[in-house]
């Protein structure tokens, strides 16, 4: 996992995140395995993670939650 002071990027830190069953459950909405579809619904998937309801099955645990919210903060590395 990527520290604090290191870049978050998507391909390292965010796309790991994302389970087979997730990708799959998401996909006629969007592909949480392009870069382009998760940065482009970024804003709405982490306030779906922060209320839990982002996987359907079983909430983040919080610091992924935080990865993600840092992800975006700091400018959505590819």
């Amino acid at each position: 996992m990527a520290q604090a002071s290191t870049t978050v990027s998507y391909e390292s830190d965010i796309k790991p995140l994302f389970r087979d069953k997730d990708q799959q459950a998401m996909s006629g909405t969007f592909d949480l395995w392009s870069y382009d579809d998760v940065r482009r619904h970024a804003t709405p998937i982490v306030a779906r993670l922060r209320s839990g309801t982002m996987p359907c099955d079983q909430s983040w645990p919080e610091h992924q939650v935080e990865l993600f919210q840092r992800w975006i903060d700091t400018g959505m590395a590819p």
